[in-house]
């Protein structure tokens, strides 16, 4: 009823404008499963990192999940300059592209920039990215949910009742300028702190923002043991869903709640049972603790959030 109610708001309001609401129909899931070109995931990351550049894409950083998988993340003009228009837009700065061998299978995947753009609340006209990314690097079908969802309940996502929406973000550290907090999270990375490893770092361009790419190893929320609980059950890897980000918007430090980050990139995983959100009960939590000391540069048992 609700997703009815939905189309029949966006028909009257589009009938009323005199436009086409065939557009507002369209719904999305989170990750687009690309042409494979190549042999191995070594072959298929240096193509696709080839085709990538050549239509226009920065190469910011990549790192291996584990021996079977390498995410190559990019960004380009057009993301950069989203990023800066909405807030905490900076979260979807960039595209992320995984390339798993999955049961002697080589995938190249990346995230749907729309569905990351409507899950982020950004601003501006992503068209140009989904086009660039199909011509990089193809578009067999999208995967990731049961069903699609809409551009309008992606907005407003939250996984149930009771579960962080986009804006629920964790508050790490806050210093006295942008230039104070930039440096104590490159400090905390290049420490690695509470086991985080640094992919990559991008400036958004007239803003006092940058989002770090953190490639994480502390306890339930590494991400060798997210993949292990709830990626190597899916027909498709969700390796694209890593690394999670640092985002520094003046002198605050904030991180999307796990939860959230997590049930974003699976919006059909189950509540219970085995491969659920059950099964990785502390990982949020872990998730949070380790971002935290990277953001205060401190050890995770030290570290406060919100610390200065």
């Amino acid at each position: 009823m609700k997703n009815i109610q939905s189309i029949l708001r966006k028909g009257v309001l589009c009938a009323s404008l005199g436009l086409m609401p065939f557009a507002a129909f369209a719904d999305y899931k989170p990750f687009v499963m690309g042409n494979t070109d190549g042999s191995s995931v070594a072959d298929a990351s240096a193509k696709a990192t080839a085709a990538l550049k050549q239509n226009g894409f920065e190469v910011v950083g990549s790192y291996a999940p584990d021996a079977n998988s390498n995410v190559i993340v990019v960004t380009n003009g057009a993301l950069k300059s989203m990023a800066g228009k909405s807030e905490n837009g900076g979260f979807g700065a960039m595209e992320r592209v995984a390339v798993v061998n999955k049961g002697g299978k080589v995938e190249v995947s990346y995230t749907n920039p729309t569905y990351q753009f409507n899950a982020y609340r950004m601003e501006g006209d992503i068209k140009p990215v989904q086009a660039a990314m199909e011509k990089a690097l193809g578009k067999q079908n999208e995967f990731g949910a049961k069903e699609a969802i809409s551009a309008d309940d992606l907005r407003d996502y939250h996984y149930m009742f009771a579960m962080p929406y986009f804006d629920d973000t964790d508050d790490l550290a806050k210093y006295g300028s942008y230039g104070e907090a930039v440096k104590a999270v490159e400090a905390g990375l290049s420490a690695k702190r509470g086991g985080a490893e640094k992919v990559y770092r991008i400036d958004i361009p007239g803003k006092n923002m940058s989002v770090f790419g953190v490639a994480l190893n502390y306890k339930e929320g590494s991400d060798a043991n997210i993949r292990k609980q709830i990626d190597s059950a899916t027909k498709y890897s969700h390796a694209a869903h890593f690394p999670y980000e640092i985002l520094v918007v003046d002198g605050k430090v904030v991180a999307l709640n796990g939860k959230f980050r997590i049930a974003i990139n699976w919006p059909s995983l189950s509540m219970a049972g085995s491969g659920s959100f059950m099964s990785i009960m502390s990982a949020p939590d872990d998730i949070t603790a380790a971002l935290t000391a990277v953001a205060n540069n401190k050890k995770v048992e030290t570290a406060v959030a919100g610390d200065m």
